[in-house]
């Protein structure tokens, strides 16, 4: 129905008084939202309602079609520990490091098999890597699958898919000499979502590990709601095949850092940064990346109770509620109100071991760190309401921590 178009009818004259299109225009973008809105939230009652019969057991047909998606998750598993044993099970092999540091590594043919538990051939690696540019801003990739020979009776071995991602060779005073974001995409990229992947990282003789580590795990989210097909929602009778097929779908991913003459490094405690900087990422990146229908208040109180329930020298106090109005948090208490969980400040101390502390002679040095996180779990915007557009990245709200340290 379209109002103008009746009151253009109805005229007497010619032209439709300006009034009347701006009214006609008015209601019918009344009417649109209205629709949509019903319609929107007649979808949201319908998914909620189906959801919670399909967790009790129940069937039940979706009424707009027969068809709809399931969430689903892969999860990736992260090994930094050098281990030979990973290395021959891989069934991909993906390279990384600056062009011309690569270059230097393929060139090497005698440390193939230490490196990759086979010996392809050369003149492969070294057309993959001529393909690809040093001076790239992004850096950029290149894949083939090249045969794994067997000894003896054993098994031949499916093709093996090798990929190098090359860096740029020089970046700007103000990025990391490796390109850190770049390592991110391009593994992520070159990284198969099923089976043993070996992730070679040439990180020279200059660079920690740590910040390595942490462009590695950036590249396998804990977090994922990517939907298939494969199941009708209400059918209970699926959940065990679609649960036995999600952990099919599971992967592992083994990092070995090389240095620039190519041999694996086995520093424990590089490699113990590198590995506890991936876990932090990944943790951060999925409380981050979770839905507020999914990471609640409550629920985000008890992600910091779990981190810490076996560890004595952290201890953890919530004010919760109308608490927070009568101890002077105001602001957090008026925002969170009207939620249907409760605000919360969420204090977690560590109290380091004594074999840990300080000693006399570095007492300047002691101080108390505090890091203060912005938790809001979703935030729709208070002066500057956000677009449709700018909602759904609102959830990123909790990923503003501030750093200060108390004398």
């Amino acid at each position: 129905f379209y109002p103008s178009q009746s009151i253009a009818r109805s005229a007497t004259s010619n032209q439709t008084p300006p009034l009347l299109v701006n009214m006609a225009v008015t209601i019918r973008s009344m009417i649109m939202a209205i629709t949509m809105a019903i319609f929107t939230a007649r979808i949201h009652v319908i998914t909620g309602f189906s959801t919670a019969l399909r967790h009790q057991g129940k069937r039940i047909n979706p009424p707009f079609s027969t068809t709809v998606t399931r969430l689903f998750a892969a999860k990736t598993n992260i090994s930094f520990t050098p281990n030979p044993e990973i290395r021959d099970k891989a069934t991909s092999t993906v390279l990384v490091g600056r062009h011309a540091a690569l270059k230097s590594l393929i060139d090497q043919t005698d440390s193939y098999v230490s490196l990759f538990g086979f010996r392809p051939h050369p003149e492969v690696l070294s057309s993959m890597h001529s393909a690809l540019d040093g001076n790239a801003a992004a850096g950029g990739s290149s894949s083939s699958y090249v045969i794994v020979p067997t000894v003896g009776p054993a098994a031949p071995r499916p093709p093996h898919k090798l990929s190098i991602c090359a860096l740029k060779n020089s970046v700007t005073r103000n990025n990391h000499p490796l390109s850190l974001h770049a390592v991110t995409d391009l593994v992520r990229g070159a990284t198969p979502s099923k089976g043993v992947t070996h992730v070679m990282v040439l990180v020279e003789d200059y660079f920690g590990l740590g910040p390595v580590g942490a462009a590695v795990g950036r590249s396998f989210p804990l977090f994922n709601r990517k939907t298939t097909k494969k199941s009708r929602v209400g059918y209970a009778d699926k959940e065990s095949d679609n649960e036995a097929e999600n952990e099919d779908d599971e992967s592992l991913v083994h990092v070995t850092f090389l240095n620039s003459e190519g041999k694996v490094i086995k520093n424990q405690l590089e490699i113990a940064a590198a590995e506890a900087a991936a876990d932090g990422v990944r943790l951060a990146c999925r409380l981050v990346d979770t839905h507020p229908e999914e990471l609640t208040t409550t629920a985000f109180a008890e992600e910091c109770r779990s981190l810490f329930e076996n560890d004595d020298t952290v201890t953890i106090e919530e004010i919760v509620g109308d608490e927070l109005k009568e101890k002077g948090y105001g602001g957090i208490y008026n925002v969170g109100k009207g939620a249907t969980h409760a605000p919360r400040l969420v204090m977690l101390t560590y109290n380091p071991p004594e074999d840990v502390m300080v000693t006399d002679d570095l007492e300047e040095d002691k101080s108390t760190i505090a890091l203060v996180g912005k938790g809001i779990v979703y935030d729709t915007g208070g002066l500057a309401i956000k677009s449709r557009v700018g909602m759904c990245g609102m959830k990123h709200g909790k990923s503003s921590p501030h750093f200060h340290s108390l004398r």
